[in-house]
């Protein structure tokens, strides 16, 4: 049988055993959110982002069945070039047993994160609940590993193609905090508002490391959803957002697409109609998140050592 346990880089092994600074980072959006050679050249990016800042990044993912929190520049290498699996956690026993590789998704990534002891992780957009979920019955993993991995997840909210109403009741139901960073609300990650309240408010990486602390003695097991909008400036013009957006569902409802078909469908038709542009602002949202949960990765060295 293969070798199950997880690999925690001897990189990212140190700096926890030090107390130091760790910020996780998926797979799945270099393997599949990004177009060759700029993803391999994203995930060095991200990467460089953390270390200028003292920061050392635990990219997450499954090579040849086991799973990996650190990756050298060989493992890099493999999720921007090689065809890899889409794992959720669902997944990560079936591609342990065969030996598989698979780039981890918000979940997977959160899931390892934890169990590898990394407590801060940088994302585009959570997945949630779907337009007519009502009728597929389709929800992201996402929300319900959120509600038992104890990491902080920051996030430019979800995306607009899904129903961010539905998600923040999800996410209320699971009792997953959610904290906007300077906002009071939610963000719809190509828009910096979808319009939706949150109910809490914070100004400071510093707070939300204490929130963090807090979650942790009081024990509830949840992870904390970090909602950190795009500036107002650097947001997709919402007038052709909207247009294109409307397109998208008319066009995947015409051709009758439901559950997983969905989202790849709608993201491609969205890229392509949009010239690019969505593609870019994806990027800009990634470099914004990677950057604060450096913060609050520092934050919360800071407070693990008080």
């Amino acid at each position: 049988m293969p070798n199950t346990n997880i690999i925690v880089s001897a990189e990212v092994q140190r700096a926890l055993a030090a107390g130091k600074p760790v910020v996780a980072l998926e797979s799945t959006i270099i393997s599949h959110g990004l177009p060759r050679p700029r993803n391999g050249e994203a995930a060095k990016e991200f990467e460089e982002i953390l270390r200028s800042r003292d920061v050392v990044p635990a990219t997450v993912a499954v090579l040849d069945g086991v799973p990996h929190v650190g990756l050298d520049d060989e493992g890099v290498r493999r999720i921007a070039e090689e065809e890899m699996f889409k794992a959720s956690v669902r997944d990560l026993s079936i591609l342990a047993a065969l030996g598989r590789s698979g780039a981890t998704t918000v979940a997977s990534t959160a899931y390892l994160a934890a169990k590898a002891g990394v407590r801060v992780f940088a994302t585009g957009g959570l997945g949630g609940v779907h337009r007519h979920a009502s009728e597929s019955f389709d929800e992201s993993a996402d929300l319900s590993i959120l509600a038992s991995a104890p990491v902080a997840v920051v996030s430019a909210g979800v995306k607009s193609i899904l129903d961010i109403a539905a998600t923040l009741e999800r996410l209320e139901t699971l009792s997953v905090p959610v904290v906007g960073y300077r906002t009071s609300t939610f963000p719809s990650f190509w828009l910096t508002s979808s319009g939706y309240d949150i109910d809490w408010r914070v100004e400071s990486a510093d707070e939300i490391a204490a929130i963090m602390r807090a979650n942790a003695e009081i024990g509830t097991g949840s992870g904390i959803l970090v909602a950190n909008p795009l500036p107002e400036a650097e947001q997709w013009d919402p007038v052709t957002h909207d247009a294109i957006l409307t397109e998208a569902l008319a066009e995947a409802d015409k051709r009758g697409l439901r559950g997983k078909a969905v989202t790849p469908f709608l993201l491609s038709y969205i890229v392509e109609a949009s010239g690019g542009v969505s593609l870019e602002i994806n990027l800009n949202i990634a470099r914004n998140n990677v950057r604060l949960a450096a913060e609050i990765a520092t934050a919360w060295s800071a407070e693990s050592d008080a």
